[in-house]
C-alpha cells in the first residue's frame, strides 16, 4: 500500500528580539554552539547546549523573556525530532506563552511555536489538537509574510499531510498545489526540498485517476532522487515502485516491469536475498506476471515471497498471509485446486489468529476459498465458507 511520505523540519534559530548586546553573547554563543551541533547530527550534545542556553537565558534575562522562550523551543524541537513526545511538549507550551506575551498573539515566532507544536500532537496522531495550532500559524504568516515565504509552505504543507493521515484529500490538495508552487519559485524545481511534497501531490492525482499528472511528479521525484541520493539508494528503489505501481494501475505492465526490477535489485543489494522489502518486491513482481499470464515466471516469485515472510515472522504475520493468499489465488486461476486450498486456509487462519478477520485480504481469501469449493462440488463446505463470508465487515465494500 503506497503512503504518504513526511518531511521533518527542525527550526532552530537564534533569538530575534533585539540586536545582540554584549551582555548577551554568551547565551548566542551557547545557542550557536546547539545548532551546529545538530546540525552535525550530535544530538546529546546539542541537548546538553541547549539546556545550558536556556539555565543561563533565565538567569541573565529572566524566565519570560523572549531569548529564554527560544532556548526553550530549540529543546522541545530536539525532543520531537527524536520522538521524545512526552518532553517535548511542556517546553512548547511554555515558549508560546512567553511569546505571546511578548509579541503579541499575531508575531511570525508564535507562528513558529504554533507549528512546531502542532507537529508534534500530528506525531502523536492528536490530530484534532494539532489542526486549529497549524491554522493559527498559517493565518499569522500569511498576514506577516510575503506570499512566497518558505514558511508559508511548511505549514501549508504539514497542514495538508495532517489531512492526508485523515483521508481528507480534497482539503490537502490546494495546500500542497500552492506549497510546491512556492517552494519551486525558492529552492528551484530540482531542489531535494521538492522531493516530499511533489510525491504526496501526485499521489493525490493518482487518488483522483488523474494519472497524466501523478506521472509528471513522480518522474520529477524519481530524477531529483537519483540526483541527489544516487541510483542506488533505497527512497530511490521506493520512487521506482510508485511510479511501477501508477503503471499497473493503468495495465501498462510492460512499463511497470523494469521498474520494480530495478526496485528489486536495489533492495537485494542493499538489505540481503531475505529482507522483507525484498518479499514486498518479489510479491508485487509476482501479481504483475500473473495478471499478463506469465504463470512460468510468477510462480517463483510469490514462492520466495512467502519462504521469506515465513522467515521473518514477528510483525510480518499479514504480509505472510497476504503473500500466501496471493500464491492461492495463482494456483485457483490455473485449476489447480488441491495446491490453491490449503493455502488459502493457512492465509485465514493467520487472519483470524492475529485479529484481522476485517482484513480486505481476509475476506478476499475467504470469498475465493467459497468459489474453490464450489467449483469443485463441495457443496456442504460451500455453505459454511458463505456463512462466514457474509460474517466478514470488509473495508474493501
Amino acid at each position: 500500500m503506497k503512503t504518504f511520505m513526511r518531511a521533518l523540519f527542525l527550526s532552530l534559530v537564534l533569538g530575534i528580539a533585539q540586536p545582540a548586546l554584549s551582555h548577551e553573547t554568551k547565551w548566542r554563543t551557547i545557542s550557536e554552539e546547539a545548532i551546529s551541533l545538530y546540525k552535525k547530527g550530535d544530538y546529546e550534545r546539542a541537548v546538553a547546549a541547549v539546556k545550558k542556553s536556556i539555565a543561563v537565558a533565565e538567569k541573565e534575562y529572566g524566565a519570560n523573556h523572549p531569548d529564554t522562550a527560544t532556548s526553550l523551543n530549540n529543546l522541545a524541537e530536539l525532543y520531537r525530532g527524536h520522538s521524545k513526545y512526552a518532553e517535548a511538549e511542556p517546553f512548547y507550551k511554555r515558549a508560546l506563552v512567553i511569546r505571546e506575551k511578548f509579541f503579541g498573539p499575531r508575531h511570525s515566532l508564535v507562528a513558529m511555536s504554533l507549528n512546531g507544536h502542532a507537529e508534534l500532537y500530528r506525531a502523536q496522531n492528536r490530530f484534532a489538537e494539532a489542526e486549529p495550532l497549524y491554522k493559527r500559524a498559517l493565518a499569522i504568516r500569511e498576514k506577516s509574510l510575503r506570499p512566497d515565504h518558505p514558511d508559508m509552505a511548511q505549514t501549508m504543507n504539514n497542514l495538508a499531510e495532517l489531512y492526508c493521515v485523515q483521508g481528507d484529500y480534497r482539503a490537502a490538495k490546494p495546500l500542497y498545489e500552492h506549497s510546491v508552487a512556492i517552494r519551486e519559485k525558492v529552492l528551484g524545481v530540482e531542489h531535494p526540498g521538492m522531493a516530499t511534497g511533489l510525491h504526496n501531490l501526485g499521489l493525490i492525482y493518482q487518488m483522483e485517476s488523474r494519472y497524466a499528472q501523478a506521472e509528471q511528479l513522480y518522474k520529477r521525484v524519481l530524477a531529483i532522487r537519483e540526483k541527489s541520493l544516487g541510483s542506488s539508494h533505497p527512497g530511490v528503489a521506493q520512487d521506482l515502485s510508485n511510479l511501477a505501481e501508477l503503471y499497473y494501475a493503468q495495465g501498462q505492465y510492460a512499463l511497470a516491469v523494469p521498474l520494480y526490477n530495478r526496485a528489486l535489485t536495489i533492495h537485494e543489494k542493499l538489505l540481503g536475498l531475505d529482507h522483507p522489502d525484498v518479499g514486498h518486491d518479489l510479491s508485487r513482481l509476482a501479481e504483475l506476471y500473473r495478471v499478463q499470464g506469465k504463470h512460468a515466471e510468477a510462480q517463483p516469485f510469490y514462492q520466495r515471497s512467502v519462504a521469506i515472510f515465513e522467515k521473518a515472522g514477528g510483525s510480518h504475520h499479514l504480509s505472510m498471509a497476504t503473500s500466501l493468499s496471493n500464491l492461492a489465488f495463482f494456483h485457483h486461476t490455473q485449476g489447480q485446486y488441491a495446491e490453491a486450498e490449503p493455502l488459502y486456509k493457512r492465509a485465514l487462519a493467520i487472519f483470524e489468529t492475529s485479529g484481522s478477520a476485517d482484513h480486505p485480504n481476509a475476506k478476499l481469501s475467504l470469498d475465493n476459498l467459497a468459489k474453490l469449493h464450489r467449483a469443485i462440488g463441495q457443496s456442504d463446505i460451500v455453505v459454511g465458507t458463505g456463512r462466514r463470508v457474509a460474517g466478514f465487515s470488509s473495508i474493501a465494500e
